[in-house]
């Protein structure tokens, strides 16, 4: 896949991933992205490549 295109959710709307803050490295579970952490950093869908 050509870099800067979107891609598909692998996951149901309905069903919760799992994200955790590049920052602190907390996880949550949320079925959509949860904003920002407590500590001020972002979170990353884990079953996303931080490439």
């Amino acid at each position: 896949m050509p870099h800067g295109q979107d891609v598909e959710h692998e996951n149901a709307p309905d069903e919760a991933s799992k994200y955790e803050c590049l920052h602190c490295g907390d996880i949550v579970e949320s079925e959509s992205h949860p904003g920002a952490c407590d500590c001020g950093g972002q979170f990353q869908n884990r079953a996303k490549s931080l490439e």
